[in-house]
């Protein structure tokens, strides 16, 4: 078959490094391939110089790229797509880019690469699927049992140094306050082009080894940012491969503090805002089991009080209660955050209140619920600004549920005061949560007022 350039002709390395997991020659391979082929009534001819130029960039066409995955992962024992071997071209890119915990790091450069390409250019399947639980579950079983990478030093692009590091630092904290102050919408396009256009610059450059584990650190970190910002504005299926990217980049960082810290905040919490509970729990015991002996006692916390909203969500009052009690004493155990990793730092008395709150909400038991929604707006400051208007939310709902309704529509005022400044779908859905649990009541005045109030405002949604 004819063969045509990749764009910008750049060197196949994931073909590379799938071709050296296998341990196969390129006349191996190429003998291999042909077989295929051949079990598919094709008279395919290639040998090793076929194999060698797919290595520096051509790209073979019709249906030998799904060929050559399918004979490598006879190979390997295990299923290959042509995402993995670098022949997905943006025309026929498959749908499953970003959905898997790449083997190399290789593999995890090209996959978060061409996630952050296919974002950039609005691509239709990134955002037209569902969520599949399992595509949040099997990353977190592949995080558990790989080991770490050994290497990731790279000797080929531009040079990377500590300075360019610091940089992506300082973005991702410029950038997570604005989004704290104004809501996802307005950040998140920044986020995107800058981890397209520079960050994936980086990552192809040569760095030596101590400085590829701090640059993979702080990209994980801003992926993550970037999955939470699909979460706010209304794109869970974008948000899935994010988180799952993010938790693969901790990996190749040698972080597995951070990589729980994805399992147990990211997509734990992703699987509560689809209402998945049993994956929520799975997720936290992940984070907790990957962990172990390896994290402070305030990201202990926080993985515990994530597996108890899971079991709040499936109704199991005791098991909640039982989690909930270890993460409490977790936090109290805890030293100042300034002891602790900045990715939970900021886990305070006020966020593990806000965690509870939910949960006994969930649980049926408004009275706690209160209580507990009030703690953590007494403990949020005025810069987290889309967190109170979540608690206040919730407070609502609590109160709904003490059939205190005036005072419920009053508090939910004040949330949509809040989120009238914001562009937050997370914050909408909390919102239009309140209108389901006031709708018993619609007669009284203070709930028709209310939907009144709502149905003047113009509340932010996605394009």
């Amino acid at each position: 078959m004819a063969a045509r350039p990749l764009v910008a002709r750049q060197p196949n390395e994931r073909l590379q490094a799938l071709i050296q997991e296998a341990a196969c020659s390129n006349a191996g391979l190429a003998r291999r391939v042909n077989m295929v082929g051949h079990e598919r009534g094709l008279d395919l001819r290639y040998d090793k110089t076929s194999v060698a130029r797919w290595l520096r960039g051509q790209q073979p066409r019709g249906r030998a790229p799904g060929i050559i995955a399918e004979a490598l992962g006879r190979k390997l024992g295990r299923t290959v797509t042509i995402d993995e071997i670098g022949m997905a071209n943006g025309k026929h890119l498959a749908s499953g880019v970003g959905l898997q915990f790449a083997p190399t790091v290789v593999g995890a450069i090209e996959q978060v690469c061409e996630l952050w390409r296919s974002d950039v250019g609005r691509r239709d399947f990134l955002t037209g699927s569902s969520v599949a639980s399992s595509a949040l579950v099997e990353p977190s079983r592949d995080w558990l049992i790989t080991g770490a990478d050994t290497a990731i030093e790279r000797s080929a692009g531009a040079r990377v140094g500590g300075g360019d590091v610091d940089a992506v630092e300082a973005m991702t904290t410029a950038l997570t306050g604005l989004d704290h102050r104004f809501g996802s919408g307005h950040v998140r396009p920044v986020v995107v082009h800058y981890l397209n256009s520079v960050v994936s610059g980086l990552l192809a450059g040569s760095y030596k080894e101590a400085i590829g584990r701090r640059l993979f650190a702080a990209v994980a970190r801003l992926t993550e940012l970037a999955g939470y910002m699909a979460v706010d504005t209304g794109q869970p299926a974008l948000a899935q491969r994010y988180y799952i990217q993010a938790l693969r980049l901790a990996q190749a960082a040698g972080d597995r503090g951070y990589g729980g810290y994805v399992l147990a905040a990211s997509m734990s919490h992703l699987a509560a805002q689809l209402g998945n509970p049993r994956e929520i729990a799975q997720l936290a015991r992940a984070a907790q089991e990957g962990t172990r002996g390896q994290v402070p006692e305030r990201a202990l916390a926080m993985f515990y009080a994530a597996e108890a909203r899971g079991h709040a969500l499936m109704g199991d009052s005791h098991a909640c209660q039982e989690v909930a009690n270890k993460a409490q004493t977790a936090l109290d155990r805890a030293g100042g955050p300034e002891d602790d990793p900045d990715w939970i730092a900021h886990f305070d008395q006020a966020y593990l209140a806000d965690e509870l709150a939910h949960c006994y909400r969930d649980l049926g038991r408004p009275e706690a619920a209160a209580q507990h929604a009030r703690d953590a707006l007494d403990g949020h400051p005025e810069t987290r600004a889309r967190r109170r208007a979540i608690g206040l939310a919730v407070l609502a709902a609590a109160q709904v549920q003490q059939r205190e309704v005036e005072e419920a529509c009053r508090t939910g005022s004040e949330a949509a005061d809040l989120l009238g400044s914001l562009r937050s779908s997370r914050g909408k859905e909390y919102l239009d949560d309140l209108r389901v649990r006031l709708e018993p009541y619609g007669k009284e005045a203070a709930v028709r007022e209310f939907g009144e109030r709502l149905d003047g405002r113009v509340m932010w949604e996605v394009a």
